[in-house]
Formats: C-alpha cells, structure tokens, sequence
C-alpha cells in the first residue's frame, strides 16, 4: 500500500501490527493491544457520557455552594463581610439553575438548606423565590426574570477579590465558576474593605435597566419652588420688612435723642416696641439655625394652577406668619387621632391640614367614615358604634352621624366595592379623595357629604391617591405598574407614567407640582415630569418594597421608608443617598417634613413616631461632600412609642403641629 502511494488506514495500520505480534509469538503483547483497542472504541462510541454524568448531577450545585459557604465563614473577619455578599447571588441562581434544569425535588431541598444563610437580609425575596414550582415560573415571575436577564454588580476590595479568584482556581469548580462569571459583575475598589453600613448600594442589579438610570439622572431637576406662590410672596414681605428695619436704624442722632427722652404715654408702646423687637430678634435667631439650604429657586409652573380666592390665601399667609419655628431644641406637638374597635379593618387614614376633618379608609369594601372634630360636644342622636357601621345599607350613598357629648360626629361614604386603600384631603379640606381595590378613585365632597365623580383608568387595585399641594391634580398608583396624574374636572387620566417593573406602592408629589415621585415594589423610587410623563431619576438603594415618601417644602430633598424600616434620604439634583436612617423595626408606613425642612418625622408599624434632625445632618452633609466614601446620618432626636397604635398617617399643618392617626392594636 505504500508503494501505491495511497496512505495506509488506522485500521489496516492495527490488523498489521496484530498480525505481525502473532507471527513473532507476541501473545501477551497482542492481548493487551486487542483489550486497549476495545476500550478506545467503547469510549469513542461515548465521548462524553463521563462528562454529561457530571454535568446532569444536581449535586453539583449543592456541594459546590457548600464548599464555598464554609470557605467564606472560614475567612479572615476583616473581609469575610464582603465574601460572603457572594454567596446570596450564587445561592439563588444555583437554586433557579435547578428549577430550569427540572431537578424540583433537589431544587426545594437546596432552598431550604441554606435558606438561613440570607433570611435576615433577603426574606421578602426569598418569601417570592419559594412560590417558584416549576421551570416556566421562572418568566412568569417578575423578580426571577429580572434575575435571570441582570447581572448583579457587587462591591469589592482587591484583596477580598483576589482570595475569590484564589479559591476559584484551586477548586476548578465549573458549576460555581460559572456562575460568577454569568451572574455577577464586580466592582473592584483598592484599600480597605467597604462596610455595607458605609454603602447602601454594595449589592444592586444591572443590566440595562442600570444604564437606563445612569443615563436618566443625568436630566436637569428644577428643584425650587413657584413663583409668585404664597410661601414666595411671604419670603418677600419679610425681607422687605427687613430691609425697612434697617433703614430706620440709620436714623439720625437728634430722632434717637428725641424719642430717648420722650415719655409719659410713650413709655408703653416703647416697652412694647422693645419686647416686640426681642421677639423678632429671636425669631430670626431660631430661622437662621435651622435653615439647612440656601434660599430655594424659584421655577414656573408646567401645570395650569388654580385660582384661590383671596380669603383663603389670607387665611394661609395668616397661619405661615405664626408658624413655630422647629430645630432640635424645639420639637413640635403631637395629636394623636387613634381608632378604636377597628377589628384590623382599617387600611388607610387622611386628616386634614388644618386637623379639623379625619378619614379613615377600611376593609369591608362599603364605607368612607369622615369625622368632624369641629363638631365635638354637640348634642344629638346617639352615636352607632364603628363595629355596627359595618352592617349599614348599600344603597344610601351617605349617612351622617353626630356623636353624643365628648365623641366626634362622623360620616359614612358609600361608592366602592372593594377595600380602600388610600384616602387623601384637598388643601383647603372641601374634597376627599379614596382609592379601591375595585380599579376606582371616587371624589367626595366633604360640604355635600356626597360621591362627585368616579375616575376610572386603572386595570389593577388602586394603592395610593394623592392630591397636589395646590388642589385640583391628583396622582394615583396601582398594582398595573403604572402611576397617573388627573384633574378633577376629567373623568381620563391626563398623563401616564410607566416603567416601574412592579407595583406602585407609593406616590407623593413635588413641592412645585411640576414632578411626582413613585415608590415601588421594585424596590426602587422614580420622579417623573408631569407635563412630559418622562422618569427624570431614577433612586436605586432601597431592598425592600418602598411604601412611603415625602418632599421638603423647598423641593430639594426626598426621603423614603421601606419594607423593612429602612428610611433613606435623597438629594434630588443628583439622584444620590445622601443618609439612610435606621432605627425602625417594621414597615414605615408614613413619612412627613416640618414646614421650613428643619425636622423629619417617620412614622412605622412597629408602634412609634420618631423624629429626626434634617439641620445639623444637612450642615454636617455640606462639610464631608469633599469625601466621596462617607455617608452621613441623620440624628435621631426623640422615639415617642404609642400604647399599641401603628401609625398610620403622619402630617405637619400650616403651623408646624403634627398630626397622627393610627388604629389600636396589639403591637
């Protein structure tokens, strides 16, 4: 064969060399060949039947989760903290691997092996993760879809990531090396290791939704307040006042002389005059403490804004002119509305800005209850219990009740056919807003006592309404994701803003009207343009469901409360945290800003009102801007725990009182 020139097969190559083994006497020799070629052809006939035992074994995930968990717990301290944020990414993702690769049965046990690991910080995501039964819940749940599309970007110091590689290499685990590579993005910083209560956002998910938000907070945020409105004009009449009183100090020598030795009659309104002046001189003492920003711009309106009437704009300029000033060494008064005999039916309660109307929102689908607290001490029928409330008719649309001497007279709205939500006043008192589980947002009129208009647009329960601070806008928020802005005078929303990737808990708007701001369970807090309906910013850094918000009354911070009693404070112009405040220990259900900013009050289901100091945080803020590691903290000035109240609803009048409401239960 040689000769021919053709070239000679493996095959014949073999046959040839047998043959020429058994014709020298080679037994042993030809044998062992023979054996050696009937393996190579059983391995050839399954090249990776080895390989795929491995990569089907469900173990793999098990046992190379575990070696990694013990070779974290066994770290140096000074960077365990950092590996072992690792470990929840790989957890998960090993536990969905299992679900897309129908190995359930190893998939639940996994889960629960190590679900203790990652309970204290991730239970409301694990609590999701559970519902997860078969391979096509993993698209059809929102949280795991996202998972599975987004890499999670991890903060990390050099050190603690080379002793990651490190461990990689030596182990040549490809299941978890895989993982890693695929699932997660580190961001590698030199020096000391990052606390994760240095950095709220050590751990957060990216992907394209992050680039969205780098390159939407990027946007221009007018902040400041309206021109010409009623804070802008009083402003104005001070510092003009202001500038009178120090023209007349320039009085010339012979005027003071004069009025010096002038008496009888004058000696009084001299007194007065002194006294007068020492109270404006203190006045301006307690302003300037607790001014935490410079003097906030003015902006135009984007919204058509409604006319007041003149009485009602002096009723305003009167209450702002005796408004208490607050800081940390003058904290505001407390009323505290309290429901009794509620029976956990209450989901939702709204009070009036001057404190004299309380709405509470409940369960049992068929009432608005409204009480007048102008009206205590009036004589009348007496009073049906709120427990009987339950059982009144349908069709009548509403029902007035006086209270007997002592008791509030209240008022019960019918329209909705399903739990209520949410409930919130007009600035002026004369309109109630609620919204439903039945898709619904009702206005009510509080002088009729009657249902003006039913707003339908969502497709999903209704979980919050708020009124604008100016009246006749509103914003809603519901299950379908979406947020919406409405006149009263249209029945169609007139903007609709979506982008949020779960339900909108929250929506609170801007001091200008010209944004709101939405929290969601997504975990994440937008502020969208009202005119354009676009996202101008997008807050990353909360790691649970947002449920409430809150905006100063100059329009330059925002702060928001979580799930998890997790209260964050933003700066509006760069998107960024600038504190986050822990010292709740269950859901912050409400947040409210004192009138000049000085004060922040939160208010949470683990029973207590606490009030925290905006001023000197804010000052301390301006001092460590220069250092981009620190995050500053706002001081917590005062816990005040109630009996057994949750709180439900938190809000400061014209006059810096505070008002509160909440139903009595077993805390």
């Amino acid at each position: 064969m040689l000769a021919s020139g053709v070239p000679m097969e493996e095959e014949e190559l073999q046959k040839a060399v047998v043959a020429y083994l058994r014709k020298k006497g080679f037994t042993k020799t030809e044998i062992a060949l023979q054996e050696e070629q009937q393996n190579r052809l059983s391995s050839s006939s399954h090249p990776d039947l080895s390989l795929s035992r491995l990569e089907n074994d469900p173990a793999r995930y098990s046992n190379g989760y575990s070696k990694l968990r013990s070779w974290a717990y066994s770290s140096l301290d000074l960077y365990k903290h950092e590996l072992l944020r690792v470990l929840y990414s790989v957890y998960i993702h090993c536990f969905m691997d299992l679900v897309a690769e129908g190995h359930m049965q190893d998939a639940r046990t996994f889960f629960q092996t190590f679900r203790d690991d990652h309970e204290l910080m991730h239970l409301r995501d694990l609590q999701k993760l559970e519902g997860i039964l078969s391979p096509s819940h993993l698209e059809e749940m929102e949280l795991a879809r996202s998972l599975r599309q987004n890499k999670v970007k991890i903060k990390i110091c050099q050190y603690a990531y080379d002793l990651l590689l490190q461990y990689l290499q030596k182990t040549q685990s490809l299941t978890i090396l895989g993982i890693i590579n695929e699932r997660i993005n580190f961001e590698v910083s030199p020096g000391q290791p990052i606390s994760i209560s240095d950095d709220m956002e050590v751990v957060a998910l990216v992907g394209s939704s992050h680039d969205l938000a780098k390159q939407i907070n990027q946007k221009e945020v007018r902040w400041g307040l309206l021109e010409d409105s009623v804070e802008d004009r009083l402003e104005r009449a001070n510092s003009d006042s202001e500038k009178a009183e120090a023209e007349n100090k320039e009085l010339d020598p012979e005027d003071n002389k004069k009025r010096s030795v002038d008496g009888g009659k004058q000696a009084a309104p001299v007194k007065k005059l002194k006294k007068d002046k020492l109270v404006g001189a203190t006045g301006k003492n307690v302003r300037s403490e607790t001014s935490t920003v410079p003097v906030a711009p003015r902006v135009k309106p984007e919204l058509t804004l409604p006319i007041m009437p003149m009485e009602v704009e002096k009723a305003i300029l009167e209450d702002l002119r005796n408004r208490v000033q607050l800081s940390s060494l003058a904290l505001p008064s407390i009323c505290f509305y309290t429901f009794i005999n509620a029976h956990n039916g209450l989901n939702c309660s709204a009070i009036s800005q001057d404190g004299s109307l309380v709405a509470g929102g409940f369960s049992d689908s068929l009432l608005k209850v409204v009480w007048d607290m102008s009206k205590i001490g009036q004589s009348a029928k007496p009073v049906t219990t709120l427990l009987n409330l339950q059982g009144e008719n349908d069709s009548i649309p509403s029902e007035h009740f006086l209270g007997t001497e002592g008791e509030g007279s209240y008022t019960l709205f019918h329209g909705h056919c399903g739990p209520i939500y949410s409930a919130t006043f007009s600035p002026l008192g004369d309109f109630l807003l609620s919204s439903s589980s039945d898709s619904t947002i009702r206005l009510w009129s509080t002088n009729l006592n009657a249902n003006l208009v039913c707003y339908k647009g969502h497709n999903y329960p209704v979980w919050d309404v708020q009124f604008s601070p100016v009246g006749h806008y509103f914003a809603s928020s519901s299950h379908d994701r979406t947020a919406r802005i409405w006149s009263m005078d249209r029945i169609q929303p007139l903007r609709i803003m979506a982008g949020h990737l779960s339900d909108v808990d929250c929506v609170q708007w801007h001091a200008n009207c010209n944004y709101v701001a939405t929290g969601s369970s997504d975990k994440t807090v937008r502020l969208w343009d009202v005119q354009s309906g676009e996202c101008v910013r997008i807050f990353i850094g909360h790691r649970s469901t947002v449920l409430s918000l809150a905006m100063s009354l100059d329009g330059r911070f925002m702060a928001s409360g979580d799930e998890d009693g997790t209260i964050m404070m933003w700066d509006l112009s760069s998107g960024r945290c600038i504190s986050p405040l822990m010292g709740h220990s269950l859901c912050v259900w409400t947040l409210a800003f004192s009138r000049e900013g000085s004060l922040l009050a939160s208010g949470a289901a683990d029973c207590t009102v606490k009030l925290w100091d905006v001023t000197t945080s804010m000052k301390g803020q301006k001092i460590e801007e220069s250092k981009p590691s620190s995050i500053n903290r706002l001081r917590l000035l005062k816990a005040l725990p109630t009996k057994s109240t949750p709180v439900y609803t938190l809000q400061f009048s014209r006059r810096n009182l505070l008002f509160a409401a909440g139903a009595l239960s077993k805390c």
